[in-house]
């Protein structure tokens, strides 16, 4: 179940409850550099990126804004820190969305420009706070009251967006997203959780600073998982110190996990122990690499719930709750089962062309097999 939601459009990318969990990035390049700017943002898209983020910190930054919304094959928005201006010629440059942060951007006049500028060309406004901007001076009067450092940190950062979000809303801008970010994992976790609950507003999930490749995706799976499994979260970013394309591959990874990425399939598979009848670490790779090709050339699963088990006590025993499986067996022969019921035993190569076949539906998708030989 998802948190509902109000629901609209940035660009043509569907935000809220009614629609999918979308993946977000930002370009690394710089925003001026139009060329280097583009290619990236294409190369982002055919990852799989919904939305892309850029800079726009200086008036070189918005100048290009124009040029790469029009020729941007997903939706452009353009971050906003240190100049509200720039919010106003990201507008009016075509940005399909503006993100302003409360704890940099806070001049009540200035906001209600971009609040006038934004409901005239129909911009979306995310109000993203993180723990590193955010202004502190009512902390020690937390403290003292016995709220925990977590929590005050989490209610300081769930009341600087509600309170830009309602000086927006006042202004007549209904199309806003949230997010209210930290590197602290227990933070970030308590900060969406409050605002969730006090608002009806799509969330923008991350945890900020996550770190480099392996343990940043740990560290986002851990705190974009848990919220997309209480049905917390409208978009996500997965921000690693690495390439934007690492960050587009871990968010589809984790919303695998969660069974909400757009094409979802699960694939469960136990550990090794001493009855394992077949080469189950290789065997689990192979599905793996399946999976990922019939993605790559738009060839349907049909099964959403796969098994890889290494033995039959395993599968189809645990595996039962799997839409489909295979399973080690004696002889040297595979079991294949669905609906934790056995179909038959077949050695391998045969098993693995079988599976294949049953993953996409029917005989007339491309046989894979020859990867079993």
């Amino acid at each position: 179940m998802r948190r509902n939601t109000r629901n609209f459009f940035l660009g043509p990318v569907g935000i809220g409850h009614d629609h999918p969990v979308s993946i977000q990035s930002m370009c690394n390049t710089r925003t001026a550099d139009v060329r280097a700017t583009v290619a990236q943002i294409e190369s982002l898209a055919a990852c799989g990126c919904d939305i892309i983020r850029v800079s726009a910190d200086n008036p070189q930054d918005v100048a290009a804004l124009k040029q790469i919304c029009q020729v941007s094959p997903i939706p452009v928005i353009a971050d906003i820190q240190f100049s509200g201006e720039s919010a106003l010629g990201a507008i009016s440059g075509g940005c399909a969305g503006i993100r302003v942060n409360p704890g940099i951007i806070h001049d009540r006049k200035l906001l209600r420009e971009i609040a006038a500028a934004a409901v005239i060309h129909g911009t979306v406004i995310r109000v993203g706070a993180n723990g590193g901007s955010l202004k502190l001076h009512r902390l020690p009067e937390l403290l003292a009251g016995g709220v925990s450092r977590e929590d005050a940190m989490a209610q300081l950062l769930c009341e600087a967006v509600l309170q830009q979000c309602e000086m927006l809303s006042d202004s007549g801008v209904s199309r806003i997203k949230a997010a209210v970010k930290s590197s602290d994992l227990s933070v970030t976790l308590k900060a969406y959780r409050k605002l969730g609950a006090a608002c009806d507003l799509p969330l923008h999930l991350g945890l900020t600073e996550a770190g480099t490749a392996v343990r940043g995706e740990l560290r986002s799976a851990i705190a974009i998982g848990a919220l997309l499994t209480e049905g917390i979260g409208d978009t996500v970013r997965v921000s690693l110190t690495a390439a934007p394309e690492a960050e587009i591959a871990a968010a589809k990874r984790i919303l695998d996990v969660c069974g909400m990425g757009k094409e979802s399939v699960e694939i469960v598979s136990c550990p090794t122990c001493g009855r394992t009848e077949v080469d189950l670490i290789g065997l689990a790779g192979k599905v793996e690499e399946l999976i990922a090709r019939m993605r790559q050339e738009k060839l349907p699963v049909r099964w959403k719930k796969i098994a890889v088990m290494g033995c039959p006590v395993n599968g189809p025993g645990e595996a039962r709750s799997a839409d489909i499986g295979i399973a080690g067996s004696r002889n040297g022969q595979l079991i294949i089962f669905q609906n934790g019921k056995v179909t038959g035993a077949y050695p391998e190569a045969e098993a693995w062309a079988i599976f294949t076949r049953m993953l996409s539906g029917g005989d007339d998708i491309p046989d894979f097999s020859g990867k079993a030989q």
